[in-house]
């Protein structure tokens, strides 16, 4: 059902026409919702390919392949969401096994290690991941694999993939790398040696707010085998309607994301100015500390930044209550601008301790910039700034 597309490796066709081809019979340019939960089977364990829902959709197929073609992979894996994608690298892990964190993690992502593997004997070291010596000080003979967002969330850090591969590579263990903010068409982490790249889905990819999803994207053949056989036995599988709808979403997101990233960048330098903003973290800033790394492994910067406000807490939560164009909610990546307060929303249950030494404090709030016309976003921000805030 996939085409490689041989003569065509520019990104905007693969996001296009990779995965699937016309169908033979009918034609059809969009591949169809196989809303099968079975398969007929032409002798007992002959069947054409697939046999059972959970463990193959053609649909599905559709979308991995799509998937991987993007990610520059040989093997893509989807899932019901993110968390399910990232449950599943654990799964790879042995017991007693180590894990080496990038400590500004999605905070979803935290409480999955923390509050549920650590009690099955998986022990997790949080070091700042953009210095390549503190994660070299931190992998030991027990760590089997090393987990990297790049952007981080919410602090917008980028780490070295390259040099943190070397770094896992010499320690005998596996680079997970989250890929969520820059999406494939922004930053490709297996072209750095990282040894799976994960997804949420339900953020620019799908890119619609309206599925959830996750993705596991590897090269090689005996992770993705591995990956497969949880994938199946524990059967976090999307339905074939949500793939459907985030095939429709990789058709557009070479043009999304360049205006996601041509938004933010002109609020992100319209906020660096602006007397109630205390720092903006944008990697696309000259300013910000990691500027050359993120230009030298990204295409452009995306869509996500966070700003610093010098306010009490109540102020900094009036701000993000009383924007109009922009929507106060969790999750990112739609058409549509969000805007949300880490400390009490998404890395709400990160303990407070752990969020200060993180950088993540109570006047820090993240925006997910969408498609609208930036005008108009930045007079929604200027608004309400002046509004709720002190200067």
């Amino acid at each position: 059902m996939t085409d490689d597309l041989p003569d065509h490796d520019d990104f905007e066709t693969r996001a296009i026409h990779a995965g699937w081809d016309p169908d033979p019979k009918t034609g059809a340019i969009m591949p169809p919702i196989y809303a099968s939960s079975t398969f007929a089977q032409d002798a007992p364990g002959e069947d054409r390919g697939y046999e059972y829902s959970r463990t193959g959709n053609p649909t599905r197929t559709a979308l991995e392949d799509n998937l991987a073609s993007l990610e520059g992979g040989a093997h893509g894996r989807a899932f019901a969401s993110g968390m399910a994608a990232i449950n599943t690298v654990l799964n790879l892990l042995s017991a007693g096994g180590h894990v080496v964190v990038g400590r500004d993690v999605y905070g979803g992502t935290h409480r999955l290690f923390t509050d549920v593997y650590e009690d099955y004997d998986l022990e997790f070291s949080f070091v700042d991941a953009t210095d390549p010596d503190a994660v070299a000080e931190a992998i030991t003979r027990k760590t089997e694999l090393v987990w990297i967002e790049t952007p981080t969330n919410p602090l917008m850090q980028i780490v070295d993939i390259e040099r943190v591969a070397a770094l896992a590579q010499d320690g005998d263990a596996l680079l997970a790398v989250d890929n969520t903010f820059a999406t494939p068409y922004l930053q490709r982490p297996l072209e750095y040696d990282a040894d799976i790249v994960a997804h949420s889905l339900t953020k620019y990819l799908g890119g619609h707010s309206d599925v959830v999803g996750g993705a596991l994207i590897t090269e090689d053949p005996d992770i993705d085998d591995r990956l497969g056989f949880y994938q199946n036995s524990v059967g976090a599988t999307p339905d074939p309607f949500a793939c459907f709808l985030v095939l429709r979403g990789t058709k557009t997101l070479p043009v999304r994301m360049d205006r996601h990233s041509e938004n933010a960048r002109t609020l992100a330098t319209w906020l660096d100015d602006h007397p109630a903003v205390e720092t903006v973290h944008y990697p696309g800033l000259g300013t910000h500390p990691d500027h050359d790394v993120a230009t030298a492994q990204m295409d452009d910067f995306g869509g996500m930044l966070s700003v610093e406000l010098d306010a009490p807490l109540e102020a900094v939560r009036s701000f993000v209550s009383e924007t109009e164009v922009f929507t106060l909610a969790e999750s990112l990546g739609g058409v549509e601008s969000l805007i949300e307060h880490p400390a009490t929303m998404t890395h709400g249950t990160v303990p407070a301790e752990e969020r200060r030494e993180t950088g993540i404090t109570d006047g820090l709030v993240r925006l997910s910039v969408g498609l609208e016309s930036v005008t108009d976003l930045r007079a929604d921000l200027a608004k309400t700034l002046e509004n709720t805030i002190d200067t």
